[in-house]
């Protein structure tokens, strides 16, 4: 059988002169993955449907230049905290941190200069049936107001099977809180329209409503009898053009966390599956598993045509919808949420398989 391959190409260079690498990654299932040391940016996704045809199912840009300037961070690894914290503060051991605000007067995603805009240093590897690459980036004490010096180490792997795995791990030399996430927008139809006629399915029965700004309102919510409920798998415009719910009306479709099942057991236990998402027809199909106890849903509800991806063709609203494993955003404020505290002497793990149901490898 062949055996995965990595390679690697430049990737041009960011307005403050650092050199960024494409890798890709091939297994023997047709699968295969690029990845940017840019913001450790899953560049695209290749995936075989029914008939054999390989077509990138993750949104992506044409340059660096476009990731720099002006990416809604496609693909990218997702820190110091993924999310909303909200108002850009918390209270961590009776010390009060501010978090500059970027979304709506709330810290979103780590903040304005988040590891989504960073170079990390890249490593590639083979291991028996798998290729991979393994990125690490330092954060210093600080950066972007959160306490404690942190290092991340995230690295993807391609197996023959097809399944792309994304390990990451986390240290700190003082009290912290981190929430590294991903943040690949998923369109199965590789075809650059919308996602409506997707089906999903999600493996939780609760829900966080948000207000305006979306920031939790409060404890989790009961999915039953609302757009919210995907435990059963449905199109995703039955949701998303749900124009009976002020929360889907209000946030132009899903931008929500859902609470796992089982993610009770933290990040310490085994991958389970949080989400099923199919094209139309069933052409392709993709499984979330992971470790973390939430999945933020989003239907790229402000994307508007204005971005185009390598082809030339615009990114449209509603043309992806990103999964994204996490922490319940403003956990550090919320002491009844999971704990996204890291304190010093431990590791902050954290991992997401996305598997191709039907590759044969």
């Amino acid at each position: 059988m062949p055996r995965p391959t990595v390679r690697h190409r430049p990737f041009g260079t960011t307005p403050e002169g650092e050199d960024a690498a494409l890798w890709r990654l091939d297994s023997p299932s047709g699968v295969y993955a690029e990845i940017l040391t840019y913001g450790g940016v899953l560049h695209a996704l290749g995936v075989p449907d029914t008939t054999g045809r390989t077509g990138n199912v993750v949104l992506s840009l044409p340059s660096l230049d476009r990731y720099a300037e002006k990416s809604p961070y496609l693909g990218a690894l997702i820190g110091r905290y993924a999310n909303r914290i909200a108002h850009g503060r918390f209270t961590l051991a009776g010390t009060v941190h501010e978090i500059p605000v970027n979304d709506r007067g709330h810290a979103l995603h780590g903040g304005p200069a988040g590891f989504d805009g960073r170079i990390w240093e890249a490593t590639p590897f083979t291991e028996g049936d798998t290729a991979g690459l393994r990125l690490r980036l330092h954060s210093p004490d600080g950066d972007m107001g959160f306490p404690g010096a942190l290092d991340v180490t995230a690295v993807y792997a391609l197996d023959a099977a097809g399944t792309l795995s994304l390990d990451c791990a986390a240290t700190t030399d003082r009290t912290t809180v981190v929430n590294l996430s991903h943040h690949a927008y998923f369109n199965l139809a590789a075809d650059g329209g919308h996602v409506l006629d997707h089906t999903l399915g999600v493996d939780g029965a609760g829900y966080l409503p948000v207000d305006p700004d979306g920031i939790p309102l409060g404890p989790v919510a009961d999915v039953t009898g609302t757009p919210f409920d995907l435990t059963s798998p449905r199109r995703l415009r039955e949701g998303v053009l749900a124009g009976g719910d002020e929360q889907v009306r209000r946030a132009g479709g899903y931008d929500h966390c859902w609470a796992l099942s089982g993610g009770e057991a933290g990040e310490s236990a085994a991958p389970r599956r949080a989400a099923r998402l199919a094209a139309p027809g069933g052409t392709r199909a993709m499984e979330v598993w992971t470790t973390a106890p939430g999945l933020q849903v989003y239907t790229a509800n402000q994307l508007d045509g204005t971005l185009t991806d390598p082809e030339g063709r615009p990114l449209p609203r509603h043309g992806a919808v990103c999964l994204e494993p996490q922490h319940f955003p403003d956990a550090p404020n919320r002491p009844a949420y999971p704990s996204a505290v890291l304190e010093p002497g431990t590791i902050g793990r954290r991992r997401t398989e996305f598997r191709f149901p039907g590759l044969t490898g």
